[in-house]
């Protein structure tokens, strides 16, 4: 599988949404017939996609709405949700701030603490309008912030770094016990961020109810330049779920695998579920919503990191309401919109009734796939020439 790229030196070739396509099944289904639900010990929602747990993105009352569509919304706990009394303040300044000074006023915003009192507030606020509250946070933080979150009745906690792993070496402080972690806390847990089969089956041995997968994919995220690492998330994902399906076989449990990252169209979603996903999580589509708290504006997750960071503000302007990203009627045409009428029509045309059968569809890879064809929209830089 692997090519020379030097002497005594071989590199796999692996691939992105770009890269590849879907082929048309032998038969074809009434998109409006296909189940696009997907389960967490035992729990459906009709809606496979959550929205990521950054700041731009995420707030009590995006979170109430993306759960009232049948979708979870993740909220970052160590944000300026829990950092301020009034958020929306300080999401404003960052709107307003011209590009050179972006980064360094959202890492003097985030220098600000933690308020462990807005953690339990938040949860609160999310649940008390009967909405699922999901929340994330980084491993140093996770067994104090899982306590509160328990007790504050929040659905899913989610223990996500940019690269995790079972197996973290430091002297300098006490690294987190996946293993205890998961076993003690009585909620779902869901770990990230992998993209190796290795790691992915490591993760799942845990006891993690479901794993993000993808390392610097994100529309806001400089980590792949900052570092010089990731894997492109159908690799990745193809390799996550074969780790998925060779525990299953082996344990009888099946640990569902989120991509997570990289997506901005109807048609990347569609082939992350043919590459194995069974959910997939995405921020700067969210990002445009007229309810996302961002203005407008999306950044990465560690782009406050104060020596190091690994993301930008972007702006992507403001399309439409999250339930017209969501379900339509699009206003737009570059696939960013009435993401799940574009998933249930690639469904049917694909002849599959379930996310899991998406698992088995025909890919290809065509290269050509994005400008065959395209001249006038790439000329014109519209639709899929953006």
């Amino acid at each position: 599988m692997a090519e020379w790229i030097g002497i005594g030196r071989r590199a796999r070739r692996c691939y992105g949404f770009d890269e590849i396509a879907l082929v048309p099944g032998r038969c074809t289904v009434n998109p409006n017939e296909v189940d696009t639900s997907f389960e967490i010990r035992g729990r459906k929602f009709k809606v496979p996609i959550l929205a990521a747990a950054m700041d731009g993105v995420v707030d009590v009352g995006f979170a109430v709405e993306m759960s009232r569509l049948g979708g979870l919304a993740v909220l970052n706990l160590d944000g300026v949700q829990t950092r301020y009394e009034n958020p929306d303040t300080v999401l404003r300044k960052i709107a307003k701030a011209t590009p050179q000074k972006a980064t360094e006023l959202i890492q003097s915003i985030y220098a600000q603490p933690v308020k462990e009192k807005l953690i339990a507030k938040r949860i609160h606020e999310i649940k008390s309008q009967k909405a699922v509250a999901v929340v994330s946070c980084i491993p140093p933080h996770a067994e104090r912030f899982a306590q509160i979150a328990v007790s504050a009745g929040a659905d899913i906690f989610i223990v996500q770094s940019t690269v995790t792993t079972t197996k973290h070496i430091a002297k300098e402080y006490k690294s987190l016990d996946l293993y205890k972690f998961c076993k003690h806390t009585k909620i779902p847990v869901f770990i990230g961020n992998c993209v190796t089969y290795e790691t992915t089956l490591d993760l799942m041995q845990t006891g993690a109810s479901a794993l993000l997968i993808g390392v610097g994919p994100g529309a806001a995220c400089t980590t792949r330049g900052v570092l010089g690492i990731g894997v492109p998330q159908v690799t990745a994902t193809i390799d996550a779920a074969a780790a998925r399906d060779f525990y299953y076989k082996r344990t009888g449990r099946y640990v569902p695998i989120i991509t997570d990252g990289g997506m901005s169209r109807g048609g990347d979603i569609c082939k992350a579920f043919a590459c194995g996903a069974d959910a997939v999580m995405i921020g700067s589509s969210f990002a445009r919503a007229k309810e996302a708290p961002g203005r407008g504006y999306h950044w990465g997750m560690a782009t406050s990191h104060v020596n190091l960071p690994r993301g930008t503000r972007i702006y992507v302007g403001t399309t439409g309401t999250l339930k017209e990203i969501l379900f339509g009627p699009a206003k737009v045409d570059d696939g960013s919109q009435n993401l799940m009428g574009a998933l249930m029509t690639s469904m049917g045309s694909l002849g599959v009734t379930c996310i899991k059968e998406m698992h088995d569809v025909q890919i290809i890879i065509a290269p050509s796939i994005q400008t065959e064809g395209k001249v006038f929209q790439i000329d014109q830089k519209i639709g899929m020439g953006k």
